[in-house]
C-alpha cells in the first residue's frame, strides 16, 4: 500500500525519483519502514527507516534526539555486519534528516514460521505432541535462533526487543531445502531459511550479564505468548546459544534470577 503524500508525507529522498513510489511497510509511534527500489543495486529493493519530526516536542530536542537514535542504530549494526552476525547492511544514512537506508531482507518473520509450522490451534489448544510428529525442521530452527542470538552478544550487542517478530528467515536456494514430498516437506520449507535479526531500534552495546539475561528473558515471554504450543521446546534456542557464545554460562544463570524477579512482578499484579 503506497502512502498517501499529503497525510504522511515521506522524506525527501524518497521523492526523488518520481517514476518509483516508496511503500509503507509499518508505522509505529518512532518511526516507519519503507520498501523502495535500492539506488545501489538495480532490480532490487532497500529498507528506509524514517523518524519523522514530532510535533510535541521542542525542534531543537527533537533534531537531536532524531540524530542520536538514527547515528546509534546505524553503528550497532555496522558493528553486528562487520563481526558477522546476521543482521541488515547499513547502505546509507542522514541522522539529520532522520533516516537510515539498509538491506532489505526478503522472506517472512520467524513469527509467520512457525505459526505455519503449527498449523490451525486444536480444539483443546493442545501442545505440539512430539511422539506424533517430527519436530526436526522446527527444532533446528529454534538452534539457528539461539546461534543468531549468541552471535549478536558475543559482538557485545543487546537487542532490546528480541521477538520471533523482529527476526526474518532469509530463503535458502532451492536445493538447500529438505528432501522428500508431502505435508511434512511443505512444513519443513515455512521454517527454513537464514535467521536474520532485524529492527534494533531498541539495541545498545553492552557486556552486562544481566542486560543479556533481560535480552533472553523478552525472548522467552514474547515466544510464550505468540507461539504456547511450542513453548516447550524453547530449550534448544537456550542450548544453542550456549554453544554459541562462551560467557553463555553465566548469563543463562542470570537469566535464573530475571526469571525470579519476573513471577515475582507476576505474583504482586
Amino acid at each position: 500500500m503506497t502512502e498517501p503524500a499529503t497525510e504522511f508525507p515521506p522524506p525527501k529522498i524518497l521523492t526523488l525519483s518520481p517514476a518509483h513510489k516508496p511503500i509503507l511497510i509499518t508505522q509505529g509511534a518512532e518511526g516507519r519502514l519503507y520498501k523502495t527500489p535500492s539506488p545501489f543495486q538495480p532490480n532490487k529493493f532497500c529498507a528506509l527507516k524514517y523518524r519523522p519530526p514530532k510535533p510535541y516536542r521542542h525542534p531543537i530536542l527533537d533534531a537531536r534526539l532524531t540524530k542520536a537514535r538514527i547515528s546509534s542504530e546505524a553503528k550497532v549494526l555496522d558493528r553486528c555486519y562487520r563481526e558477522g552476525v546476521p543482521v541488515p547492511a547499513v547502505l546509507a544514512k542522514d541522522a539529520a534528516a532522520g533516516w537510515m537506508m539498509i538491506e532489505w531482507i526478503e522472506g517472512e518473520p520467524v513469527r509467520v514460521g512457525i505459526n505455519t509450522w503449527l498449523g490451525e490451534r486444536p480444539e483443546d489448544d493442545a501442545v505440539v505432541d512430539s511422539n506424533q510428529e517430527d519436530e526436526t525442521a522446527l527444532i533446528d530452527l529454534m538452534k539457528r535462533i539461539g546461534v543468531a542470538v549468541g552471535a549478536l552478544h558475543r559482538t557485545g550487542v543487546v537487542h532490546g526487543d528480541l521477538t520471533t517478530s523482529n527476526m526474518m528467515l532469509r530463503p535458502w536456494a532451492e536445493d538447500g531445502l529438505p528432501n522428500g514430498n508431502g505435508s511434512n516437506s511443505e512444513k519443513a520449507k515455512a521454517v527454513a531459511g537464514d535467521v536474520v535479526v532485524i529492527d534494533f531500534g531498541l539495541a545498545m552495546q553492552s557486556q552486562s550479564d544481566e542486560d543479556r539475561a533481560v535480552d533472553l528473558y523478552v525472548l522467552e515471554r514474547a515466544f510464550a505468548s505468540t507461539h504456547p504450543r511450542a513453548e516447550r521446546l524453547f530449550h534448544h534456542i537456550l542450548d544453542s546459544y550456549r554453544e554459541a557464545f562462551k560467557k553463555a554460562p553465566s548469563v543463562l544463570n542470570k537469566l535464573e534470577d530475571v526469571r525470579m524477579r519476573g513471577r515475582k512482578r507476576s505474583m504482586l499484579g
